[in-house]
């Protein structure tokens, strides 16, 4: 069956259901071996309003339900300046997804995310915490490929990917 999914800024008024979807993601890591990555309030409502404000919190959609949220960007990230135990794919313009989280019980919806963000750029970056097992096995999955190691502005280090075209 082909599902029907779509890809939209997120509004002020989905705030409650996308904080709801994060919530759910911090549970779920913590319950599969990642309870330190986003810890018990991560992102905060704050920060998720100004992404929503600047345009950069996305969420797909399907049938008017929110499956699926995530923070993307054309942006140089700071933290992905320095990296160490490796190197980028490619160097040049690139966009960035962070804090992508699905909706309880959903499956496929990060994958789509992820392709449509690849989609937009053609060299796309992210990171994950080394504890989450999940992730790391979606983003192989989504063919990004393992560079190295990045250290976040909190000093929190994060192990780096990277999808690009070819």
């Amino acid at each position: 069956m082909r599902r029907n999914m779509e890809i939209r800024k997120a509004t002020e008024d989905s705030l409650e259901e996308i904080l709801d979807i994060y919530a759910n993601a911090r549970r779920f890591m913590a319950q599969n071996g990642n309870p330190s990555q986003w810890g018990e309030s991560y992102p905060p409502a704050d920060l998720v309003r100004q992404d929503i404000t600047e345009g950069k919190c996305h969420v797909c959609v399907e049938n008017g339900r929110i499956l699926c949220v995530f923070y993307f960007a054309r942006e140089e990230d700071p933290a992905y300046v320095h990296i160490r135990d490796g190197s980028w794919l490619k160097g040049g313009e690139y966009a960035v997804v962070h804090r992508i989280a699905s909706a309880e019980g959903v499956r496929g919806a990060a994958s789509f995310c992820l392709e449509w963000a690849f989609e937009q750029t053609g060299n796309l970056r992210i990171d994950t915490h080394d504890d989450n097992k999940p992730m790391q096995g979606l983003l192989k999955k989504s063919g990004f490929r393992y560079c190295g190691r990045i250290t976040l502005a909190d000093g929190s280090p994060r192990i780096a990917f990277q999808k690009i075209r070819v």
